[in-house]
């Protein structure tokens, strides 16, 4: 029976992990039959001309408006930039990056480390993003590397057919940047214009469009430390005022209701109207 068996297998804990596997281990499981499926597209795609290769992104666009998911076009989209990417930047997604780009396009954390290839595994889930033409947003910690990443990722979107915009302080042509399929942008960048945009006092002075998917390179950082910095606009003051002394004043002179039913005809208009006229 069980409590025969169990003190054998803690003495194994590969196998007891085998019968009995963590969350994560479930999880890897079923994101590794999505990476399968992946890699045996590899040869279909690698014997496309760079014009059919090309051409793969429209058929996406319009099997997703016609009410295909992402997650069903995920195989082969991925396939796309991991061809894509080898021809254009000399880089070829390995496994564990497909892996990688899987984790992100649902919504989760990856953690890899300076060197593993962070910038090539976001082109995966930011390409699939960008056949819904929602925008997606890049996010990482310094105009820099927000740069940097805008032109040399930027090559292999730009040959599947997609926009590329940067945005950064000093920026001019922001809505068109925020037009872009992929916006490679700091954090703070971004607050700033989520706050402006609040406070246009028309439609037409915002710059950000709606927003639908993020990816954040280095979350530690911009989601936990620099997330403790506010972001602050300040402008020039009016004039001075003594609207809330006045206001404060006249607070005070208030006294509590009286708890009893009054007519409308007993209230003494002349003395509510003063008190209007005074605050």
């Amino acid at each position: 029976n069980t409590w025969q068996i169990l003190p054998k297998v803690g003495s194994d804990m590969g196998l007891f992990r085998k019968i009995f596997p963590s969350r994560n281990d479930r999880r890897l499981k079923k994101i590794n039959k999505i990476v399968d499926k992946i890699e045996a597209l590899a040869d279909t795609f690698k014997a496309m001309t760079d014009e059919e290769l090309q051409g793969c992104t429209q058929k996406y666009i319009d099997r997703y408006n016609e009410g295909e998911i992402l997650d069903s076009l995920l195989p082969e989209a991925f396939a796309t930039m991991r061809e894509a990417s080898e021809r254009v930047l000399g880089m070829r997604h390995f496994r564990v990056q497909l892996i990688g780009g899987v984790v992100l396009y649902q919504g989760r954390i990856a953690e890899m480390r300076t060197g593993e290839g962070k910038t090539l595994v976001a082109t995966l889930p930011a390409y699939l993003q960008a056949i819904a033409k929602k925008g997606v947003h890049i996010v990482t910690v310094n105009e820099y590397l927000a740069k940097r990443d805008a032109e040399w990722m930027g090559k292999v979107f730009k040959f599947l057919g997609l926009t590329v915009g940067v945005n950064y302080s000093g920026l001019r042509e922001k809505v068109e940047a925020y037009n872009c399929d992929i916006l490679y942008s700091t954090n703070s960048e971004l607050g700033f214009d989520y706050l402006k945009d609040n406070m246009a006092k028309d439609k037409s002075q915002r710059v950000q469009r709606g927003l639908d998917f993020v990816i954040v390179d280095e979350m530690d950082s911009i989601l936990i430390d620099e997330a403790r910095t506010p972001l602050i606009i300040s402008g020039r003051g009016g004039k001075p005022s003594d609207e809330y002394v006045r206001a404060n004043e006249f607070v005070k002179r208030l006294v509590a209701p009286v708890k009893k039913k009054v007519e409308e005809e007993e209230l003494d208009e002349e003395e509510i109207d003063s008190q209007d006229e005074e605050f």
